[in-house]
């Protein structure tokens, strides 16, 4: 199985392509795919420039990310993994 993933255009947040070819920031409510519905459905999301930016496809295994970049997509997924933004010094 794929879902489409990408980031939202507006602030980057990482987004996935649902069932009724709108996007969710929910890893969840992505639509998975196989095959050629995939490729098919990746074409479609390439040509929203106005939504989503570098879609493309992911490996996805019972409601997670799966395949060789698993983990890469885990942290996408899971936000920032550098520090915090509070300034040194600040209570």
């Amino acid at each position: 199985m794929k879902v489409i993933t990408a980031n939202r255009l507006t602030d980057g947040r990482v987004i996935y392509r649902t069932s009724d070819g709108q996007w969710s920031p929910h890893l969840a409510e992505a639509q998975p795919l196989e095959n050629e519905a995939a490729e098919n459905a990746l074409a479609i999301a390439e040509g929203e420039f106005g939504i989503a930016v570098g879609p493309y496809l992911i490996d996805y295994t019972e409601s997670e990310p799966g395949g060789q970049k698993w983990r890469r997509e885990g942290i996408r997924l899971a936000g920032p993994t550098a520090g915090t933004t509070r300034t040194l010094g600040a209570a």
